[in-house]
């Protein structure tokens, strides 16, 4: 389905039957990264997968947004189809999104996946690389043949990588900035609702120690740590996210 707000087209794919869960991607995904979990969510619930603007099928921001105007859309799309108290779940920039909105609505309960929201350390053009290279490489090893997502990847890795910041468009380059360095930890007493985080124990990008300061600040916040795995960590070990996940949302 399309949604329209503020002028542009943002793609949202719909899912199931019951109860509504907001599915919030990372930077540089889309929607799509969620195919899995949506299909064990959609037995039970109606899942909501957006590509954020500037992101798969919906088109940029006309302006510089912040994790604000993000969180904006998310709302005006519940408020425009009459959703109320939909659980969350947000990986990485999704995350952000996941922890504003949560913080002043209604929700039945939270999943921050490696979920960003504490201030980094890091420089932006990390970030950047980071992201980008998590998602080709997934993107890649879902739709291609082995050889060749190898192959590609491989490329990628030896360096063909580093002009991703300056190739990207000076709209979504404003927009990083503008996100990346954005503090939440205020937002998150006002949390309400259950909350679990799930986060690998090799994440750089998001590290361990930000969700221990989130699980201290959410009221209602529980941890789970997938070992071995880093800042995609419900890919790298689907079998256990899939299982706290069906847990976490008594899915039989």
């Amino acid at each position: 389905m399309t949604f329209r707000y503020n002028g542009i087209d943002i793609n949202i794919t719909m899912q199931g039957s019951g109860d509504p869960v907001f599915l919030l991607h990372g930077w540089g995904c889309t929607g799509d990264i969620f195919k899995d979990i949506a299909r064990v969510l959609s037995t039970r619930y109606t899942t909501y997968s957006f590509d954020f603007p500037g992101f798969g099928a919906s088109q940029e921001p006309t302006a510089v947004w912040g994790v604000e105007e993000y969180t904006r859309m998310v709302e005006q799309f519940a408020k425009d189809n009459g959703i109320e108290r939909p659980a969350l779940m947000g990986h990485s920039f999704g995350g952000r999104v996941s922890i504003v909105y949560a913080s002043r609505n209604a929700v039945s309960r939270v999943v921050l996946v490696d979920a960003a929201g504490i201030k980094p350390k890091r420089p932006l053009k990390y970030y950047w690389k980071v992201y980008t290279f998590k998602a080709m490489k997934w993107l890649c090893n879902t739709f291609l043949p082995k050889a060749k997502a190898q192959a590609i990847i491989d490329k990628r890795r030896r360096g063909a990588g580093s002009s991703d910041y300056n190739n990207a468009s000076p709209m979504m380059r404003a927009i990083l900035s503008k996100v990346v360095n954005e503090d939440l930890k205020h937002l998150m007493p006002a949390i309400k609702a259950p909350t679990l985080l799930f986060w690998g124990n090799l994440d750089t990008a998001t590290p361990l120690g930000d969700a221990k300061i989130m699980e201290k600040l959410i009221p209602d916040a529980g941890l789970v740590v997938a070992h071995g795995t880093g800042h995609f960590s419900f890919l790298e070990n689907p079998g256990l996210f899939t299982a706290v996940i069906k847990n976490f949302f008594k899915i039989d």
